[in-house]
Order: structure tokens, then sequence, then C-alpha cells
């Protein structure tokens, strides 16, 4: 397929590399255009404009938050102003399930198909093209998509025809990652404390009790103190909690574990760690229990 591609960070450029290794037509648009240069040697095209990734059958983006995928698509210049009567808007960026909605509306109104396909996996697995993708829209336009999906990820699970729905899981799964940590820092800072080997300890919930990737991956962070470079950075974290509070709000879900990891990641982030993976909020608990192995 004539695939656009905005958005060339940690998980965007690897899900164009494997695009490209899929057979299609990939042209590639990042704001720092040295981001481009390794797609472009595997044969991407590259865009000078956003308008210039809008010309063909699909436009990605996968971008930071909810001011770049608004800017993207709504500006004059944007997505929708560009994109051809038809054409289909894949969304794979973490963003609030009111700008989904939005985003919906205002492609329905010009003509052009919306889908909503966030992502669970960190790097490696972009990498990899092993990402769980959870897609929301159109069925029609979800069948004409799946090419794409197949290319990138190792399963695409659909939840319904809203797109907004499938926004409003990845932040529901985020949420939950991050409690998992929050809760696997809080114990390895008591067994720590008690003198009990961090990694043994994390070792061993990850084999028996809690035997899924989410404990080996960030409980290997934790025990290791090991928060940098990061994959997944923390100010994301935070921005996906906020996203996931407002979305409870609006649907009047209380969600108070949802407050404790808005602290947290508050306060991580006002004490410099911003540049560290959000796997830090782990951290915390070492801090407040004064071990010597805190975050870092």
């Amino acid at each position: 397929m004539k695939t656009g591609f905005i958005g060339l960070g940690h998980m965007g450029s690897p899900m164009a590399a494997n695009l490209l290794r899929a057979g299609h037509e990939v042209t590639v648009f990042n704001r720092s255009p040295e981001k481009c240069r390794a797609l472009l040697e595997l044969g991407a095209h590259e865009a000078v404009t956003v308008a210039d990734a809008c010309r063909g059958d699909v436009v990605i983006t996968m971008l930071a938050d909810d001011l770049a995928a608004a800017r993207v698509a709504l500006a004059d210049d944007g997505i929708v102003g560009q994109l051809a009567v038809g054409a289909i808007h894949i969304s794979m960026s973490t963003i609030g399930v009111a700008l989904s909605k939005r985003l919906a509306r205002t492609h329905a109104a010009a003509g052009q198909g919306f889908v909503a396909a966030p992502v669970f996996g960190r790097p490696e697995m972009a990498v990899a093209a092993r990402l769980f993708i959870v897609a929301a829209g159109d069925p029609a336009v979800l069948e004409a998509c799946q090419p794409l999906f197949a290319a990138m990820g190792q399963k695409t699970m659909p939840v319904g025809e809203d797109p907004s729905a499938a926004n409003l899981v990845k932040l529901s799964g985020n949420f939950l990652l991050a409690a998992a940590i929050e809760a696997l820092g809080e114990a390895v800072a008591l067994v720590d404390k008690a003198g009990i080997d961090r990694q043994a300890y994390v070792d061993l919930l990850a084999s028996t009790i809690f035997p899924a990737p989410a404990y080996r991956t960030y409980g290997d962070l934790i025990a290791e103190g090991k928060f940098e470079p990061a994959a997944f950075a923390a100010p994301l974290g935070y921005k996906d909690i906020r996203l996931m509070l407002a979305a409870a709000e609006s649907l009047q879900v209380p969600m108070p574990l949802g407050g404790l990891l808005h602290h947290r990641f508050l306060r991580l982030l006002a004490n410099g760690g911003d540049h560290l993976d959000w796997a830090a909020i782990g951290g915390l608990a070492a801090q407040d229990a004064g071990t010597a192995r805190s975050a870092r």
C-alpha cells in the first residue's frame, strides 16, 4: 500500500522500517529530518511537509502527545486538509479519548476514513514486528488496514467501531502497567531493606505467581535501578495517566489508584526525572525507604 508515516521516534522508526520490509511504499515525515536517514536507505521516500506524506492510500501517525497529534492532523496544512476523499488516517499514537472523538468527526466530515490503532509493546517489540495492536473503526476500513497491521505487529485486536474505544483500552492498559510498576517498586524496596536479594526476588515472582512480560521487564529494571536510557520516557507515562483520569472523570468512574500514580509521576518529574524511563516510579519506594540503591 502507498503509505505515509509521520512521527519517527523510538516506536515510529522501526514500525515504518517493517512496512518497508513488507513491500509497502512508504513516505516518511518527521520534524527532525535526520531521523529519516536510515529509512531512506531502506527505500523510503522523504516528505518535506505533512502534505507530502498524505498523497497515498493511508497516512499513519505515531506522535508523542495530543498537542502534536492535533497540530499534525487539524492544522490548516494538516492531514485532514491534505488527505484525499476515501483515504485513511491511522492514528497509532496514545492520545486522549476526547481528541480521538474529534478526529473521527473531522475525518468523517471530510469523507476520509479514521482508525485508532494504538499499540502495546516497547521499542524492541516494534523492531521485531511483535507489537499488539488495539484497533477500532469502521469494519471495512479496519479490513483495508490489515496488511499494514500485519507488517508491524503479531496480533491485531479490534475493540469496536468507535475509534476512541481503542484509545480508552490503551490508556487503561498503561494504567495497569504503571500500577504494576509502582507495586513492584514497593515490594522490592520492602524485601531489599530486609536484606533479601532484589534480583532473586524478581526472578521468583516472574517465574511463579506473576509469569507475565511486564513483571519480568519492569522487575528487572527496578532490581537493577536501571532507568536510562528511557525506552518510554516518564513524561509520556505521566501524560497517559492524566488522559486516563480525564476519561474516568468524563465517565464518572472513580479511580483512586490513578490519583496515586499521578502523584508518583509528578514527584518523579519535579525531582528531575523527566529523562528517565517511566519504570523509575518503581524506584521511588527505594528512596522513601532510604536504601542505598535508588532510582537513577
